[in-house]
């Protein structure tokens, strides 16, 4: 009987503890299906940092604010990609627009991205960029003069007046937009929360760690950027910046490590049923990933290291190469975040009698090229929109040289 069950499905069983039902050994959602909220978090904590300048007016962080719109735009480009690949017919997502289905969150997200990206992102950085880009268009040679005209949808007016109204509608935006940034990655935590049959999912503080762990993994994406691209241009950092954008997330950590923290002891303190697969599951199947990777790598030695970097009279240099392996860990941390909850949740049975094992392919439409692709194409997007819109305002004195 066993030699009649194909090869991988041998390895697949040699690998289950316990009892499974017969349909779930195979686990259903992928890696691509990691990338999707690891993406989307990024984009949600870089339009968040960026509204601190608009709208809290902390400008310690302006040499940041347009790095961090471009940064969110490049990502969210890419958001939609794992959710096309996963699915077995990608050319009919659009059929969600026409017949939409107001009793299904995941049906849903096709309507929160549309709103995010169109009516808030991209509205905010047509309006921050529309006096450069006329500028542009008149000084710049072809075919950068016709791009540049045409991002600025033909308009002339390069006036005080015009770049008053432009400022006013930012503020009115990023308001608005605040709200949409949390709607966006809390409504996917609010799809692995409200699978009331899933213990490891099932919880109301689901959405709130995703948007806060999504908070603190854009945060330290647009350091990580920010020191690379003033590292690749030859200029200084400026340092009061960065030691701001540091703070913050100091603390966004402090409260991500507390929310997860909180939620694991209400497990502990409810001690249900699922309990002891609970348990199994982190010693036996997460340990690496939750234990090492996410909690000690991806929260505890960043937070030493920040609160190393605040405590101590490190120079400069010092204080940058801190804060850049900080912000390394911390993206190893929140990604290991995402496996966890996806992976991790489908990895015991629903008997909460058995265990079993995700083997992961390399290459293949959910395998791991794939995802690597992925998770690439938004700095090469990225790479594009700093070449046709600039991280500076025209007329703003470049950094000094390093």
């Amino acid at each position: 009987m066993i030699a009649e069950i194909p090869q991988g499905l041998q390895e697949l069983l040699h690998q289950v503890t316990g009892y499974i039902y017969p349909n779930e050994i195979e686990i259903h959602w992928s890696i691509l299906i990691v990338v999707y909220p690891y993406i989307t978090g990024l984009v949600a904590g870089a339009f968040i940092l960026a509204s601190l300048v608009k709208v809290f007016n902390v400008k310690e962080l302006q040499p940041t604010y347009r790095l961090s719109l471009l940064t969110a735009l490049a990502f969210l480009l890419i958001a939609p990609f794992p959710l096309l690949l996963h699915l077995g017919s990608p050319l009919r997502s659009f059929e969600i627009f026409l017949t939409p289905n107001l009793s299904s969150a995941m049906a849903m997200f096709g309507f929160v991205y549309a709103w995010y990206l169109m009516g808030v992102l991209l509205l905010e950085i047509w309006f921050e960029y529309r006096r450069d880009l006329v500028v542009l268009s008149q000084s710049e040679r072809p075919p950068l003069r016709w791009i540049h005209r045409v991002l600025a949808l033909f308009s002339r007016d390069a006036s005080d007046a015009g770049l008053a109204f432009d400022r006013k509608a930012i503020k009115v935006i990023t308001i608005i937009g605040i709200p949409s940034a949390f709607l966006l990655h809390g409504y996917v935590g609010f799809i692995f929360g409200s699978v009331k049959a899933n213990p490891w999912w099932g919880s109301v503080l689901m959405p709130i760690v995703f948007l806060m762990s999504a908070i603190v993994s854009g945060i330290a994406m647009v350091i990580f950027l920010y020191m690379i691209i003033t590292a690749m241009r030859n200029e200084k950092i400026d340092m009061k910046c960065l030691d701001t954008i540091t703070s913050y997330l100091f603390y966004a950590v402090i409260v991500d490590f507390s929310l997860e923290g909180l939620d694991f002891i209400h497990r502990l303190y409810e001690s249900e049923e699922s309990i002891k697969i609970l348990g199994e599951l982190i010693s036996l199947k997460l340990f690496m990933n939750l234990v090492v990777l996410q909690i000690l790598l991806g929260m505890l030695i960043p937070l030493g290291i920040l609160v190393i970097a605040r405590l101590k009279h490190f120079n400069d240099d010092m204080r940058k190469l801190l804060y850049f392996i900080a912000v390394i860990l911390i993206q190893l941390g929140i990604f290991s975040t995402r496996w966890n909850v996806v992976i991790g949740g489908q990895l015991f049975s629903k008997s909460f009698r058995g265990l079993m094992t995700y083997k992961m392919e390399v290459l293949g439409m959910e395998g791991l090229l794939t995802a690597l692709v992925l998770l690439a194409l938004p700095f090469v997007i990225l790479a594009i929109l700093i070449r046709i819109l600039p991280t500076r305002r025209l007329g703003e004195p470049p950094a000094t040289p390093a």
